[in-house]
């Protein structure tokens, strides 16, 4: 997978609101789909779905704990998602972000 591309993944599974809401809540502490939905004030199902598609990106993996599953943050990941968006962001003729990086 090219940097653009991997790049591209990384603003689509930020390009909804409520997964960013996620993100930062699971930044604070681990969560469940139901707690993360009462804090989020939408259904388990669609926390559920998002959920998914942030582990298919490797943002958040699960944790089972008894009966119920908890997801965290997979740091690694969102260091190095913010490198790339910071290498991409940067402004033209800085150190960081050359065109010849992408």
């Amino acid at each position: 997978m090219t940097d653009a591309e991997r790049l591209a993944r990384i603003f689509k599974a930020f390009s909804v609101d409520t997964r960013v809401r996620i993100v930062q809540l699971l930044k604070e502490r681990e969560l469940c789909v139901g707690a993360l939905a009462a804090r989020l004030k939408v259904s388990s199902g669609a926390v559920s779905q998002h959920l998914r598609i942030l582990r298919d990106a490797g943002v958040v993996f699960p944790d089972r704990q008894g009966y119920f599953v908890h997801y965290r943050i997979d740091q690694r990941t969102l260091a190095e998602w913010k490198r790339m968006a910071d290498k991409l962001l940067s402004s033209p003729g800085s150190a960081e972000g050359t065109p010849q990086d992408f």
